[in-house]
Order: structure tokens, then C-alpha cells, then sequence
């Protein structure tokens, strides 16, 4: 059996948590909207055809396969966490690129514009526009801090 996404949308969500940095992944997800699906990490490929469709919630325990990034942090940190994709201009699908720093979500979208370039370059293709999804977060004092973006496939054929 073969699943291809014919269908994505992306979420980002940030959270913190006194108790503990799995908390604020957990409250993260939550805010995201993705906080009651099994998600199973993938790869990069967004298959040729696939199209982004508005967030939709999904069915609890849904088992959800996702390009995420996170990254997690602890008081006085600033943390991001974020994804970018484009499609290539032959129409040929597209790639995603996910990545985490110490740092603001600007400097993110940077790093993440030198990985879909250099994706680009390896495949000798052209991307349209590259377009991102990241969420960035000062922790405060006395707590944990987790951010979460991801690109979620909504429906396979």
C-alpha cells in the first residue's frame, strides 16, 4: 500500500510549562492544534499534485504524519522553532525544510531560506515562492518553553 498527501495545511504553536519542558511541548502541540494526533515525523517531500488547504482539526488519535520542527528551552532563552516549502516550478511537487535555534524566529527564516536554496541547487531545480510557518518564544523566568511548527498531510490517495 502506497499513501501519497494529496492534501496539507500548516500549524505553529509555543507554550510554557513550570513543570517540565515535555509540558510545554505537550501545551505547545495543544495550541497548535495538533495536541491529540499520534504524529509520526517524516521527511520532505511534498508529492506532485498535493495542494495546502486551511487548518482542519483531525480525529483524536488519528495517526498523523507531519514535517515538524520544535525546540526547547529553559528560562531567560529565546527559542523558534519553524518550517518553509515551496513547490518547484516545473510542477513537479515541492520540499520542506524544517529547523530550531536559540534565537528569534527572523534569524530561523533566514536558515531555513539557505536549506530550501541548497535543496534547490542539489536537485537542480527551481522553487517558486518559499513560504514559512514559525513561532518564536521568550521564556520567562522560573519556567520551560517549548515552540512547534509543522506541516501536517491531511488526506493521501
Amino acid at each position: 500500500m502506497e499513501l501519497v498527501p494529496t492534501k496539507f495545511f500548516t500549524v505553529s504553536g509555543s507554550a510554557v510549562s513550570k513543570t517540565s519542558d515535555l509540558n510545554a511541548f505537550d501545551i505547545a502541540l495543544i495550541e497548535a492544534g495538533i495536541g491529540e494526533q499520534n504524529l509520526v515525523s517524516v521527511s520532505s517531500v511534498i508529492p506532485e499534485g498535493a495542494v495546502r488547504i486551511p487548518y482542519r482539526p483531525l480525529t483524536m488519535g488519528a495517526v498523523t504524519h507531519c514535517v515538524l520542527a520544535q525546540m526547547r528551552g529553559c528560562e531567560g532563552e529565546t527559542i523558534a522553532a519553524g518550517i518553509a516549502y515551496a513547490f518547484r516550478k516545473d510542477g513537479r511537487g515541492g520540499y520542506v525544510a524544517e529547523g530550531h535555534i536559540h534565537g528569534s524566529a527572523d534569524s530561523l527564516r533566514e536558515i531555513l531560506s539557505w536549506k530550501m536554496e541548497e535543496m534547490a541547487r542539489i536537485r537542480d531545480v527551481e522553487f517558486g515562492e518559499i513560504k514559512f510557518e514559525a513561532q518564536e518564544l521568550e521564556i520567562p523566568l522560573d519556567h520551560y518553553g517549548c515552540c512547534v511548527s509543522a506541516l501536517i498531510f491531511a488526506e493521501y490517495r
